[in-house]
């Protein structure tokens, strides 16, 4: 199994759904900014906002964390 790192998965994920930085910084609750600094790999986001992650998307959290059984 390929471990990717977090800004690999978002841009995949983002990819996947066919989301803008914007449309889900939007929807989670946060700055553009801050989803531009993930997909960088300048910074991850911490545990509320991966949470929000994944309610907002009703996907795991282990998704974004890149845990696979």
């Amino acid at each position: 199994m390929e471990d990717l790192e977090f800004k690999e998965i978002l841009e995949e994920f983002l990819l996947l759904k066919g989301l803008t930085q914007v449309a889900f910084a939007a929807k989670i609750g946060v700055k553009q900014s801050q989803v531009s600094e993930w997909l960088r790999g300048k910074a991850k986001p911490g545990y509320d906002i991966l949470k929000r992650m994944a309610l907002a998307f009703d996907v795991s959290a282990d998704y974004f964390l890149g845990i696979k059984d």
